[in-house]
């Protein structure tokens, strides 16, 4: 298990408070920002890349959950990394989505996936998923809300498993 997960998972939950706003007003940021998790997965998987990216913040980190302490700074530099890996099959489930509320435009997050990949046969049709099976992992996301939404200011990855 990845350093500090333990810790992470055996820590009391705390649901965030969002101070000076309503309960309402809370779980719409939450319901938000876990939309915005579950559609960056869902382009992903659809090889969107530049929408992916469009969910970062102009000058937004990311880190991917193979290398959690390579950061990859900014809007155009996040596209070029996704396009520059070659396309395959892909198919993220992300789940246990805990949005944290810091206030009305900033929260925080975690949830966890899992990645299956393929390969597309010569002959075509359906993907054979990758025999060593998918990666499982997790992302603490930094959120910021700004004039086209919320977005991503920072995600880290890491795996919970060696491949």
């Amino acid at each position: 298990m990845r350093s500090g997960v333990g810790l992470l998972l055996a820590a009391p939950v705390r649901c965030g408070t969002g101070r000076g706003m309503t309960n309402d007003e809370r779980r719409a940021i939450e319901a938000d920002c876990g939309r915005l998790i579950r559609l960056y997965a869902n382009l992903a998987d659809a090889g969107e890349w530049a929408r992916v990216a469009g969910l970062y913040t102009d000058d937004g980190r990311f880190a991917r959950p193979s290398r959690p302490g390579e950061f990859v700074t900014g809007r155009e530099a996040i596209l070029a990394s996704f396009t520059a890996r070659p396309a395959r099959p892909q198919r993220h489930m992300v789940g246990n989505i805990v949005v944290d509320v810091v206030d009305g435009h900033h929260a925080t997050a975690f949830s966890v996936m899992l990645l299956f990949t393929g390969e597309v046969p010569a002959e075509g049709g359906l993907a054979v998923r990758d025999a060593t099976g998918p990666l499982v992992g997790s992302y603490t996301d930094r959120l910021v809300r700004t004039a086209d939404g919320w977005r991503f200011a920072e995600r880290v990855g890491g795996l919970d498993f060696r491949p």
